[in-house]
């Protein structure tokens, strides 16, 4: 989050209005306004890129040229064809991999990032570059890591032992470094931590699972449907704090096809009904979101929710950091869970599940591995009693 939201509220009118779920007459016209008045480029600029939207919002600068100085214009054209390069390039390294784990016959499904950009935009040129995301079984990541290798990639953290196999059940995501970049590559078998509680079925992803065309190359990805209940959750893990994700899920939301009976019943069994309620007034409220009534009919009253709602949004344009170590933080994602079960099992969890901090700060025995969980709940009574 840029570090003076004070000084930027006009330039964040700009970027919601560039961003926002209106028609191109629409934004147009507010656009128009709003460059009216002095606008700070660099600012803005600076903030495009730090929420994700760069070329999301040069998209409708686009169709305002003659109003944005000519040198700032060339400034942020340059910045998209780069972007478009870039995402050229993972395009490219994604379909090497997944040609690579397909020899292998390893199911995997291609995630976020150029995928998202495809199934939502259109066009993988309107989503900021960032890394490789893949969807894989938790069986299969010894599997990946070999195939992997023989591509060059190496994991950034390995593990062995009885640390792997208990990073397999807490963790969900395994980072690679290759020639592209480190941490290029993000190898999932879960959308979370096991800690926050929302324990997906992964099968049920697979089998649900769509066919897309990402750089004239077929290869599955999620069902719009799992892709918005798990792009909510990662928006609410990170506090919603990048217009980038609250973009994405607009776009979902307004799909027309979009089974909300199945999604209202997802949401309810796995406790996610008030990070759904708090997401869709976010969007609605930031970005001029049409919420379908039924949703909103469906989702019922919810005073907490209303209230988390406004507090993102104080967060997003506010630039209010929360420490996602914290007290704060962790009080928020308990309160975000509607079934005082859900809570409990996020304390708990939280609480006694040990993971890579407490096996770096102690180096146990095999024997004695059980005993992280007494590491980890030390380091953070220790942590709080800092605070």
């Amino acid at each position: 989050m840029p570090s003076s939201g004070a000084t930027l509220g006009s330039e964040w009118s700009l970027l919601l209005t560039g961003c926002s779920s209106n028609p191109d007459e629409i934004k147009i016209r507010h656009l128009k306004e709003l460059l009216q008045a002095p606008v700070a480029w660099k600012s803005l600029f600076s903030l495009a890129e730090q929420q994700g939207v760069h070329p999301l919002f040069f998209q409708a600068l686009k169709l305002l040229e003659d109003f944005v100085p000519e040198s700032e214009f060339r400034l942020w054209r340059q910045a998209y064809e780069a972007n478009v390069v870039k995402n050229l390039l993972l395009a490219r390294e994604l379909i090497r991999i997944l040609e690579q784990l397909s020899k292998s016959n390893i199911e995997v499904l291609a995630y976020k990032g150029l995928a998202l950009a495809e199934t939502l935009y259109g066009d993988i040129a309107l989503r900021q570059a960032g890394d490789i995301d893949l969807l894989i079984r938790a069986g299969d990541v010894r599997q990946v890591r070999e195939a992997l290798a023989e591509l060059g990639y190496s994991p950034h953290a390995a593990f062995s032992g009885q640390k792997e196999r208990s990073f397999l059940r807490s963790g969900y995501e395994c980072a690679f470094d290759g020639a592209p970049g480190r941490n290029i590559l993000e190898v999932q078998w879960a959308f979370q931590p096991r800690f926050y509680s929302v324990d997906f079925d992964m099968g049920g992803v697979f089998t649900r699972a769509a066919v897309i065309s990402v750089a004239g190359q077929k290869m599955r990805t999620p069902s719009r449907e799992d892709l918005l209940l798990s792009l909510m959750v990662h928006a609410a893990k990170h506090v919603w704090s990048r217009l980038v994700w609250l973009c994405d899920i607009a776009r979902l939301i307004a799909i027309p096809t979009l089974d909300w009976v199945w999604i209202l019943s997802q949401a309810k069994e796995l406790g996610l009904e008030r990070i759904l309620h708090v997401t869709v007034l976010s969007v609605q409220a930031l970005l001029e979101t049409e919420i379908p009534t039924a949703l909103m009919t469906a989702l019922g009253p919810d005073r907490a929710a209303e209230r988390m709602a406004q507090e993102v949004q104080r967060r997003a344009t506010g630039s209010i950091p929360l420490d996602a170590e914290s007290i704060s933080y962790f009080g928020l994602m308990m309160r975000l869970r509607e079934r005082p079960y859900d809570r409990l099992r996020f304390l708990t969890r939280l609480t006694f599940t040990p993971g890579p901090s407490e096996w770096k700060a102690v180096e146990l025995p095999p024997a004695l591995f059980p005993l992280y969980r007494l590491v980890r709940l030390s380091r953070l009574a220790a942590r709080a009693l800092r605070l």
